[in-house]
């Protein structure tokens, strides 16, 4: 009787098994050499008696490595249904984490009250009543409050100002530029001069002394940082006035394109009534042909003023409201030459060009403010490097070169040898004043966009609820960001330049953990 379990040596693998002197062979087989077995033993192309005799093991251990095999493609082909069932970690649901995964739905991912209570019923099979979720969101607004009014506003250099509206109920919005951080969010009655100064004078008693702000041209609001902040100017924001002028541009190319097809229809039907040549058609042709005359002059008109217009909002854009090294001065003279040129050609189009022309005129000095800073920044530049104006204002026009121009390497290379050790330090300091050249409220733009998205779920919005956004807001930290320091950080961090536990701790909570 054959003893299946037993190993036998053969002359084949001896010499495999001569650094382990006295040692099975099954037991010596390296892991390689099992995978080999199993799968030829699970494949059928050799016996398993054949099997146990090249690798000189018994027909039972060829057996083991065929099934270890078997199971291990089976495992392999099953495993994307095994990885969808498996228990990945445990989650404890309790109330608080309850409450926590609420204010999470509500406040991250944007949904309503009854969408809550949906996601509970469906997901976790809990009910949660509607009241229980307002009754949630209250609590956090208790608790955010203090928060809101604690935050000291002295480091808020350049506020930005607007108005949102939601169901015809204006919302007074406030914030600093550089962190985003919004220090006013009121839901008012009226937006009048007397409810913005009262809520920048209480704004001011949390230590609000900004160097400047900025909005549109709104009268109401720039009266009403007259009465509380006097000594604060308020800049124009050029967003708006080219925003102004852009339809205006497109109003105008559209309507010379109109009389360039009215043109050609009338010529069209000129050059086909000639061809008839018919005695009785002749007054018809003359007709058309004055008709065709005053076409092409008002074509030739809506072309040049079109034209005109464009070149003139480019010239805006590109040389007035730019940031570059273009003296305040000429910048100021560009401008006034602008206006002359869009004044002279009001008449072509006053429906148009009149409510341009107005808005640039009225807010010259506003919409300029930031060049008159930035041009006093260039001039301490200079005085603090001890180096030529013309040469601060070289270094700032080599900011907005293209680096693949070979202009640019050439003015670089001049501006090094004229400069030598101070050049990377000097261009380092030019490079950070444009940086922060603020010519727009883009960052109240921004936080307008982000604050319809939780306004469309609601109809009507209360004080109550614009406190907790403003809390979400100003303490969430950034998932991503075009500035890397801004990653990882809210404007809160960025506004004080120090840490802050997680939104939901500073509510009381405690965040679930997998350590």
């Amino acid at each position: 009787m054959e003893e299946t379990d037993m190993c036998h040596l053969s002359p084949t693998v001896l010499s495999l098994q001569q650094a382990i002197p006295n040692s099975c062979p099954a037991k010596a087989l390296a892991p390689s050499q099992r995978l080999t077995l199993g799968l030829q033993a699970a494949a059928g192309t050799q016996t398993i008696a054949s099997l146990a005799d090249a690798f000189a093991v018994s027909r039972k251990f060829v057996y083991q490595q065929a099934a270890t095999a078997q199971a291990a493609l089976e495992e392999a082909f099953s495993a994307s249904a095994t990885a969808e069932d498996k228990v990945l970690f445990h989650l404890p649901i309790t109330k608080s984490w309850l409450r926590q995964a609420t204010l999470g739905l509500i406040l991250l991912c944007h949904s309503s009250y009854r969408g809550v209570v949906e996601f509970f019923r469906d997901l976790l099979d809990v009910n949660l009543s509607v009241g229980t979720v307002h009754n949630i969101v209250r609590d956090a607004i208790v608790k955010a409050r203090p928060y809101n009014l604690g935050q000291n506003l002295a480091a808020v250099d350049i506020a930005g100002l607007d108005e949102i509206f939601q169901n015809g109920q204006p919302v007074l919005v406030g914030a600093d530029v550089a962190s985003t951080y919004c220090f006013l969010l009121s839901g008012e009655a009226q937006r009048d001069a007397d409810t913005w100064g009262i809520r920048l004078l209480e704004a001011q008693d949390r230590g609000l002394a900004p160097r400047a702000t900025i909005a549109d041209f709104g009268s109401a609001l720039r009266a009403g940082q007259k009465e509380a902040l006097p000594a604060v100017p308020c800049r124009g924001d050029v967003f708006h006035a080219l925003q102004a002028l852009r339809p205006v541009v497109t109003y105008l190319e559209n309507r010379a394109y109109d009389t360039l097809a009215a043109h050609d229809k009338l010529q069209q039907k000129k050059t086909k009534l000639q061809r008839q040549a018919r005695r009785d058609q002749v007054s018809q042709v003359q007709t058309l042909g004055r008709k065709t005359f005053l076409a092409a002059q008002a074509q030739a008109q809506a072309i040049a003023l079109a034209d005109d217009v464009a070149l003139l909002a480019r010239w805006l854009h590109h040389e007035v409201f730019a940031v570059s090294a273009l003296p305040y001065v000429d910048r100021g003279a560009l401008f006034d030459f602008i206006l002359s040129e869009l004044q002279a050609r009001q008449a072509l189009c006053p429906h148009r060009l009149g409510p341009v022309c107005t808005l640039l005129s009225n807010h010259r000095d506003q919409l300029l403010a930031f060049a008159a800073q930035l041009e006093g920044d260039l001039v301490n530049l200079a005085a603090a490097f001890q180096v030529p104006l013309p040469v601060v204002r070289a270094l700032l026009e080599l900011e907005a070169l293209d680096p693949r121009q070979p202009q640019r390497w050439h003015q670089e290379a001049a501006l090094r040898q004229r400069l030598r050790h101070r050049f990377y330090e000097l261009q380092e300091a030019v490079h950070a004043v444009a940086q922060h050249v603020v010519r727009a409220s883009s960052v109240i733009e921004n936080l307008n966009s982000r604050l319809r998205s939780y306004f469309f779920l609601r109809r009507h919005l209360g004080s109550d609820y614009l406190v907790l956004l403003q809390f979400f807001l100003n303490h969430r930290r950034f998932l991503r960001s075009e500035h890397p320091e801004r990653v990882d950080k809210s404007p809160a961090e960025l506004l004080t330049g120090q840490s802050h536990p997680h939104w939901l701790e500073m509510l009381g909570y405690t965040r679930f953990s997998q350590n």
